[in-house]
């Protein structure tokens, strides 16, 4: 079994920066991509940012200049820093991650963390 939990989430004024966390633990050999998704209320499941174990990185358009995602391999742990946030960056942010197990490689998915931006 894998889990990730995720957080830092809350409540920032237009304009203002959070850092979100996300930790994976359980019965892991290695983690592959590991990524930041969103989703607003009424609307799809949206990538935000995803990196890879070697810390190559991608963003969605929308957040480009304002988040950065980064890793620390050794803590299972990724982390978002969001910065210049918006109220349409509003969402329940959520965390997965390719994992390699003993028994499968699985895509595992956190429980969400809210994040709201008041203008």
């Amino acid at each position: 079994q894998v889990q990730l939990v995720e957080s830092g989430g809350g409540l920032v004024q237009a304009g203002g920066s959070l850092r979100l966390s996300c930790t994976a633990s359980g019965s892991i050999v290695t983690i592959n991509n590991m990524g930041w998704h969103r989703q607003a209320p009424g609307k799809q499941r949206e990538l935000v940012a995803h990196i890879s174990p070697e810390e190559n990185t991608n963003y969605a358009d929308s957040v480009k200049g304002r988040f950065t995602i980064s890793r620390d391999n050794a803590k299972n742990t990724i982390y978002l820093q969001m910065t210049s946030l918006k109220p349409e960056d509003t969402a329940v942010y959520y965390c997965d991650a390719l994992v390699v197990t003993k028994e499968a490689y699985v895509e595992v998915w956190g429980q969400g963390t809210l994040v709201t931006v008041s203008s």
